[in-house]
């Protein structure tokens, strides 16, 4: 579908199939402002992370203080040059009546100041989700993110969760997330496993009958028991449980809102969303891997493919047999 969305997108704009625009390559790159404009142009167009995009050479315009900037969109053998205007300042960028801002970091759009880490947490990369905890496209993403990917990449990227509970179609994620974030007042590792244990016991906590009293005395107490396993201070923790303030679980949520996130799960890697769902692992490590280039880290080399399982030798009858 998403696919699909973005050759649409491509049409409205007046791609030919088969046409290979040629776009002169930039002179003195600066990979920060490219990776800046690059998501800007990304997010604009709602792109699938497998899509390149080509920032070309500047040339005069006719408007003062901007020049032309021609940016490459490439998916297989289809691309499409789309004009743009940029400062001579490097401050904006301009499409039609779109004007971006390119002096705000998209890495530090989303503010992360408190919340659990997991990862390196000096890495220059860093991959933020937004997550609701009873929904089963965020443990899918959940199980992609971890382990493989703290593996494959070993301390060059970092993980930071924000809550989104969609508590029209999930009861119980609500009271998850204010647990999850009274654990991680004392602990964030505590954290981390407690949200590892929910994404991976999502049906259990729903129960059969979902009863929600039930699931919110479930979630209760595994909180309580991995308190009392981490040796944390279980009488703030219970105060904190009981209290159940939501204040800033709608802030994020309202922060999610705002920056036009329509479902769950949610994640931006440096500021560049990648579309939205249970993203495979390939194309979330396209998206992580392009951002470690652009912090000038170089990423590691894909993992050899898994061997194909030997085929058992057709059965056959005995000699002579007749079929």
């Amino acid at each position: 579908m998403l696919r699909f969305r973005f050759l649409a997108g491509l049409l409205v704009l007046g791609l030919t199939a088969g046409c290979k625009a040629q776009t002169p390559a930039a002179s003195n790159p600066d990979p920060v402002l490219d990776h800046r404009i690059e998501i800007q142009v990304r997010s604009q167009f709602e792109l699938p992370a497998d899509v390149t995009i080509a920032i070309g050479a500047r040339t005069p315009s006719e408007f003062t203080g901007y020049e032309k900037l021609p940016i490459t969109l490439t998916l297989g053998a289809k691309s499409q040059v789309v004009n743009y205007l940029i400062s001579l300042d490097n401050t904006k960028l301009i499409r039609r009546q779109d004007i971006f801002d390119l002096t705000k970091d998209p890495a530090n759009a989303i503010p992360i100041t408190g919340r659990p880490i997991r990862g390196n947490a000096a890495a220059k990369v860093t991959v933020v989700n937004f997550d609701d905890l009873e929904c089963g496209y965020c443990a899918r993403l959940h199980a992609e993110l971890f382990p493989a990917t703290i593996e494959h990449y070993r301390g060059l990227v970092r993980f930071v969760y924000k809550d989104d509970p969609l508590t029209d179609i999930h009861p119980w994620a609500m009271h998850a997330a204010v647990d999850a974030n009274c654990l991680a007042a004392q602990s964030g590792d505590v954290y981390w496993t407690y949200v590892d244990y929910l994404h991976g016991h999502g049906e259990e906590i729903t129960g059969g009958g979902r009863d929600l009293a039930m699931s919110v005395a479930a979630l209760d107490r595994i909180a309580g028991q991995e308190a009392t396993l981490a040796k944390l201070d279980e009488t703030a923790l219970n105060a904190c449980i009981a209290k159940q303030d939501e204040t800033p679980i709608q802030a994020s949520a309202k922060l999610a809102l705002d920056l036009g996130i329509e479902g769950t799960p949610a994640a931006f890697v440096n500021g560049e969303k990648v579309n939205g769902g249970a993203v495979p692992q390939e194309e979330l490590w396209l998206v992580i891997d392009r951002a470690l280039r652009a912090a000038g880290e170089q990423p590691p080399p894909e993992p050899p493919p898994a061997p194909a399982p030997a085929q058992a030798p057709a059965e056959t009858g005995p000699a002579g047999a007749g079929n």
